[in-house]
């Protein structure tokens, strides 16, 4: 592999961390260099351009060195930095939950579509409380999110703090624990087949939480129950709203109406998949 500069200009150590991240075959190897090198020299892109060819503390090249490894070694950047980015928000996350990705955002949008001033909002399998506490910051409501590891539950808690909103946070196997009626539900669940994982890229495979991936045989385990359950924990003219798998779409869509969900919708991501299915109950 590549050896380290001797020199540890912020130059030579970009390029070095790029060469490196290349070489292992790292596909964002130019993007991922940057963002560690932002992260260990604490620096702005503006910053960098005006410094290149200045030194940066030996701790600092230390530490950058170390976490370009570990991302050649398949390691996701944003558990090397701790944080990630949803709906214009920074998070923290560690392995313990599932790194918030793009397609989110579109269940939060969905959410958002339905959401009023004075609803009681619950988020099941909330992970880094990404969705609800997304959903706290516009607009006045109440919410609650479920997970069943309490060390996901712990990461949300700190995202709460972070972004100064209250939530209540309960320990849960889906609605098990769940007490009351919600005017919106939303859950991204598990969806990926079991036989799909080992197939995974090895950043999901080997490093994101199996509890927050595996849907069951095909996928639609957490579907099942949460369709056939959730009727009992809306309120009437209330909605759900659930993130799916790109193949999904028609099952969940039948799942919705079968329990007896009407305007139910499919509603696809920026590239064209399906990506969200939401629904309302019925009134009596």
């Amino acid at each position: 592999m590549m050896q380290k500069p001797e020199v540890n200009s912020l130059r030579e150590l970009r390029g070095y961390g790029e060469a490196y991240l290349k070489e292992a075959q790292i596909a964002d190897a130019k993007t991922d260099a940057w963002l560690l090198l932002e992260y260990a020299a604490h620096i702005t892109k503006s910053y960098y351009f005006m410094h290149m060819h200045e030194e940066i503390p030996e701790e600092n090249a230390a530490l950058y060195t170390k976490l370009v490894e570990r991302r050649a070694a398949r390691i996701p950047l944003q558990y090397l930095t701790g944080e990630a980015w949803c709906y214009g928000n920074r998070f923290l996350v560690n392995h313990h939950v599932l790194i918030p990705r793009q397609d989110t955002e579109i269940l939060i949008e969905e959410a958002v579509r339905r959401l009023h001033t004075g609803m009681r909002v619950l988020d099941l399998c909330t992970g880094s409380g990404c969705i609800l506490i997304s959903l706290l910051k516009q607009k006045m409501i109440s919410g609650t999110g479920s997970d069943l590891s309490e060390e996901a539950l712990a990461v949300a808690k700190k995202n709460a703090e972070l972004h100064h909103v209250q939530a209540e946070w309960v320990k849960s196997d889906l609605f098990r624990e769940i007490e009351g009626t919600f005017d919106l539900i939303v859950s991204n669940p598990p969806y990926i087949p079991a036989d799909v994982i080992p197939l995974l890229d090895p950043e999901v495979r080997d490093h994101e939480p199996h509890l927050a991936l595996e849907g069951g045989a095909d996928g639609m385990d957490f579907y099942r129950r949460i369709t056939e359950a959730s009727g009992s924990y809306l309120k009437e003219n209330g909605w759900l709203c659930v993130e799916i798998g790109y193949d999904e779409g028609s099952a969940v869509r039948e799942m919705f109406e079968t329990n007896g969900y009407s305007e139910v919708s499919v509603i696809q991501d920026y590239a064209g998949l399906d990506r969200v299915v939401c629904g309302m109950k019925r009134g009596v």
